[in-house]
């Protein structure tokens, strides 16, 4: 897979809804439950960071459920790229972007939204082909006014902003031309997974759904 394919790939994920839900698993028991809750909401792509050892049966059982499209986050290794392919996730997410890791994801055929999170790394992403890509992290990194400024020289860049964004300040990014969806998990409250909360989950992505950009 090329840099260009997988960017054309993560164009298509990011342009399912405004927001990619980021998802910190505990209990694979949970991940369908939560998985169609988000999907009933309308956020079809579903992000599942590789921040536990439940995270890759989480991927594999939330990969089952119909209307979904499950990628795996914080890819660090080639190692990571190589389970989360095993398990089924169809696109994969990382907080940076080394070449041993872009290397894996192009050998393994899994599109990657990179993350960039100044100029230079943003060029260096593009000159490899990427035209799509995780600005990370958002609010500590300046925020919306900072990618603004990124998007001034650099506007066939499009970006996914995570990190720091709620639903209240989600619409300053989905403002922005550069900004093709943002990723949070204030969809899926602590609390509401695990109480099992599928219908609340639900009424806050389906209020996620409906945001502008």
């Amino acid at each position: 897979m090329t840099p260009q394919q997988a960017s054309e790939l993560a164009r298509k994920v990011c342009e399912l809804a405004p927001v990619v839900p980021v998802l910190v698993i505990d209990d694979a028991g949970q991940a369908e439950g939560l998985a169609r809750a988000l999907v009933a909401g309308g956020l079809p792509a579903l992000e599942v960071t590789l921040r536990t050892p439940a995270a890759l049966e989480a991927i594999a059982e939330m990969a089952k459920v119909e209307g979904g499209v499950v990628g795996a986050g914080t890819l660090l290794t080639a190692a990571d790229v190589e389970a989360a392919k095993r398990a089924g996730a169809s696109f994969g997410v990382s907080p940076g972007a080394t070449d041993r890791l872009l290397d894996a994801c192009e050998a393994n055929e899994l599109p990657l939204l990179p993350g960039a999170a100044t100029s230079s790394e943003v060029m260096r992403l593009l000159e490899r082909g990427y035209t799509v890509q995780k600005f990370f992290p958002a609010e500590a990194n300046g925020g919306a006014p900072a990618l603004k400024a990124i998007g001034a020289p650099l506007p066939q860049v499009k970006f996914c902003p995570t990190g720091g964004i709620s639903l209240k300040n989600a619409g300053d990014y989905l403002g922005l031309s550069n900004t093709l969806c943002v990723g949070g998990s204030w969809v899926a409250p602590k609390d509401m997974v695990t109480a099992g909360d599928w219908d609340g989950i639900t009424a806050l992505a389906a209020e996620a759904a409906r945001l502008p950009r």
